[in-house]
């Protein structure tokens, strides 16, 4: 491929990078057991692309090059640190480094490796239980979610700084306790469960409905959090929760065609066109979701969830959605795992069961949560329901404030619309 303009250039690696960076890592921390290591030599990567790549022109195959790469660089480090340990002698050196790069491509992989999944491999492994549960579930997104340190903090609903400091700690902990970047082995896989499931749920998030960017939707991080589901369903069988977030996922994803316009534009759920929902797509899902609740785990986190969802898929048109049965359902879910955020859609629900009257109060309690001081979507819910009331004037102020509040373009567009038509009907 010719040489592209410097601008060029870094735009098509950055749009590489955040696809191939967590493979990158995940490739590079297997071979050299340190997560560290792996950051820091991942980013030599990238640095060496955006010298040679100006010059040379973006390869034909780029994502193999950043491959090529940092398998080299994983090598060298490996090569140095034992002859810095003077551990080896020259030819069982080479030996084990080449029976370290040459493992990956055995379709045999370790007896003791349960996984069989590079990616979903080093998730197990960040998640390690000497961590705190959102530490090791903000350190595994940062380093192989390919989610910036912005995007986990507002998943986590938490300022920034705070989330930028327990992913220090975090690595300083694994650090300081020397603790091995390891696969664990699968009895020991349940106790790093929990963590990994959140991981996977907030990546989809985060593909689903974008928190930056131009774009409403990341559609390949959805795609590799379905990936690394299935995997872990298939190493996992029997846990209900794996199968609920893998029936979530499916089924939101089933709606995936519709929810973008031609130009990009976001279509709300009510207003998608449900002849473009991928029907054999909800078939998994729900087939996901039956298993789970046949394994006793109906009242699950994401099993709740994937039956919210199921509603949805099961509804041929938006006036046949039961509105009832899903905001009995969240009242369960706020019941198993209280947040504003499953009282926000409790709320939604009953707006649409109930009337707008109805869900107002319930929005207008949660304006003083902490958490939602800052979320967007509690002023966009408030001005959908005072639109409705015909409240316009204050409907406006809401949507106005959701668009204030919008680090991605297509929902700031999207309020600030809402807010004109506000304006436009007074």
């Amino acid at each position: 491929m010719p040489p592209m303009t410097d601008d060029r250039t870094r735009r098509t690696l950055d749009a590489l990078w955040r696809m191939e960076s967590p493979q990158l890592v995940a490739r590079i921390a297997r071979m050299t057991s340190d997560v560290a290591i792996a950051e820091e030599l991942a980013q030599d990567v990238l640095v060496a692309a955006l010298e040679h790549w100006p010059a040379d022109g973006v390869p034909d195959n780029p994502a193999a090059w950043l491959m090529a790469a940092a398998k080299r660089r994983a090598i060298d480090h490996l090569r140095q640190r034992a002859l810095h340990a003077n551990k080896q002698t020259e030819y069982g050196l080479e030996l084990q480094l080449h029976g370290t790069d040459m493992a990956h491509d055995r379709a045999d992989e370790h007896a003791d490796d349960d996984i069989g999944d590079d990616l979903l491999r080093l998730v197990f492994a960040a998640c390690h239980p000497v961590l705190p549960l959102e530490s090791r579930v903000a350190l595994t997104l940062r380093l192989l979610g390919g989610l910036t340190t912005a995007e986990i903090a507002r998943a986590f609903l938490q300022p920034e700084p705070t989330v930028a400091q327990r992913i220090v700690r975090a690595k300083r902990t694994l650090a300081e306790k020397q603790v091995p970047f390891e696969v664990p082995r699968k009895a020991e896989l349940a106790e790093r469960l929990d963590a990994v499931l959140e991981a996977i749920y907030l990546i989809f998030n985060e593909g689903y409905a974008a928190s930056s960017g131009e774009d409403w939707m990341r559609p390949a991080l959805c795609e590799e959090a379905l990936r690394l589901g299935r995997v872990l369903v298939g190493l996992l069988p029997g846990e209900s929760e794996a199968l609920g977030l893998l029936a979530l996922m499916e089924l939101q994803a089933s709606r995936a065609k519709a929810r973008v316009a031609a130009d990009g534009s976001p279509v709300l759920l009510l207003e998608q066109d449900r002849a473009r929902w991928d029907r054999l797509q909800i078939q998994r899902g729900l087939q996901a979701l039956n298993r789970a609740q046949q394994l006793g785990g109906a009242r699950g986190p994401y099993a709740l969830q994937a039956a919210i969802a199921a509603c949805h898929a099961r509804a041929a048109r938006a006036d046949d959605t039961d509105w009832s049965r899903i905001a009995s359902l969240y009242a369960v879910l706020a019941q198993v795992q209280p947040s504003p955020v499953v009282e926000l859609n409790r709320a939604v629900a009953v707006g649409k069961a109930q009337g707008p009257a109805f869900a107002l109060p319930l929005v207008d309690a949660l304006c003083d949560a902490a958490q939602l001081r800052d979320y967007g979507l509690l002023y966009a819910v408030r001005g959908d329901l005072l639109e409705q009331l015909a409240r316009r004037d204050e409907a406006r102020d809401a949507f106005e404030r959701a668009a204030s509040l919008a680090a991605n373009a297509r929902d700031r567009d999207l309020m600030l619309a809402r807010a004109a038509r506000c304006s436009a009907t007074d």
